[in-house]
């Protein structure tokens, strides 16, 4: 034993601490790993199991987008109107036909929806993107099913 300022040094208790430190570690990564394939056991579980195959086959499903005849509407505001142009995206190509059929009804909710706004509730970004989750729902109601999961504006002109 060494002392130093008047105290016994005990060369014994300063390699118990590393020891218990490396035990800790140990203990630590063990812990993190059991955690991580828990957790990866979890999501595989809950994500329901998709083979690689199952999930080539939700990918394959191609969405695809029915362009409209432009619209030409009054708006509310005396004098005012707008012209827009858009396309449709639809979850599932089988539902182009039934898409053409009811394509009258889809105009017509969406010109009652266009004709009813003022060029202030539509002129910012806020109210374009409302107006597409407006067109969306009454696109999808006209339609009987949620078959269009978005819209994209190709030509925006207000008067």
């Amino acid at each position: 034993m060494v002392e130093k300022n008047n105290e016994p040094v005990n060369d014994e208790a300063q390699e118990k601490p590393k020891k218990n430190g490396k035990k800790k570690i140990l203990i630590i990564i063990v812990i993190v790993i059991l955690l991580l394939g828990g957790g990866f056991f979890g999501y595989s579980i809950i994500s329901g199991g998709k083979t690689k195959e199952e999930s080539k086959k939700a990918e394959d499903v191609k969405t695809a987008l029915i362009a409209l005849d432009p619209f030409v509407v009054n708006l509310s505001d005396h004098g005012r109107y707008l012209k827009m142009t858009m396309q449709l995206e639809f979850s599932d190509k089988s539902y182009e036909e039934a898409v053409k059929q009811k394509m009258p009804n889809l105009r017509d909710a969406i010109i009652t929806l266009l004709s009813g706004k003022s060029s202030e509730s539509v002129s910012g970004p806020e109210g374009k993107l409302q107006l597409k989750d407006e067109i969306l729902l009454r696109a999808n109601q006209s339609i009987g099913k949620d078959i269009f999961k978005n819209l994209y504006f190709t030509e925006f002109v207000m008067q």
